[in-house]
């Protein structure tokens, strides 16, 4: 009998203790002592965004989803117009899809995101997707992946960001063959598995701040 109150007692101190690591975490992000520029990255799977609210939780940009391989991002007209009435810095993610051609993916881009001076860089979400199982050879990855840069830099005329998640840059080991700046992705801990220093850092994706109904990516750049 003692002993179950026992178990009783330290399986409520480990619900206690787990709890209050949840709200640690859903809250945290890195210091802005260390990182003075800070923002989000959105997309449809976030529902409406109030970006008023999300400048008051210290956004100071937003990356947007625009495209996704052939297809649009569903949120993507009424994200970009919010994050400029709030007036945070705003650029458009394209997110790669193994499964279709580089030079439709690009085109599908650079018809759906706007350029204008005030755009941040374009960005390539570049991960393993749902919907696709094609996984070509390296090679041939990196030749498409050096066609759509090459279509979406001349529309913008600005390097793209690489968004590369660790498991694509395990398989393809993207950031050692195109010169390009690296968006990396780790949550609390500061990433270090792409073959250059990271320009930015996705460093959680657990973050719950007002205006967003649920979890959103929060991102940082480097001094």
């Amino acid at each position: 009998m003692r002993r179950r109150r026992w178990w009783g007692v330290l399986a409520a101190i480990a619900a206690v203790f787990a709890l209050a690591l949840y709200v640690f975490a859903i809250h945290w992000r890195p210091s802005t002592e260390t990182y003075d520029m800070q923002g989000v990255d959105v997309s449809a799977a976030n529902g409406a965004v109030d970006w008023v609210a999300v400048k008051a939780a210290g956004a100071a940009f937003g990356y947007v989803a625009a495209t996704s391989g052939n297809d649009r991002d569903a949120a993507f007209e009424d994200n970009w117009r919010g994050a400029a009435s709030a007036r945070l810095r705003r650029g458009a993610i394209h997110i790669w899809s193994l499964c279709a051609p580089a030079t439709d993916q690009a085109n599908n881009f650079n018809t759906t995101a706007p350029q204008s001076d005030d755009s941040l860089p374009p960005a390539l979400s570049l991960d393993f997707v749902a919907g696709c199982d094609a996984r070509p050879e390296r090679a041939a990855v990196l030749a498409e992946l050096a066609r759509f840069i090459a279509m979406v830099e001349a529309h913008s005329r600005r390097p793209v960001l690489l968004l590369v998640s660790r498991a694509f840059e395990a398989r393809y080991r993207v950031t050692a063959a195109i010169d390009r700046p690296v968006w990396s992705a780790q949550n609390f801990f500061a990433p270090d598995y792409a073959a250059r220093p990271w320009r930015m850092w996705r460093a959680s994706d657990m973050r719950r701040i007002d205006g967003v109904d649920g979890p959103i990516n929060w991102d940082v750049v480097a001094k």
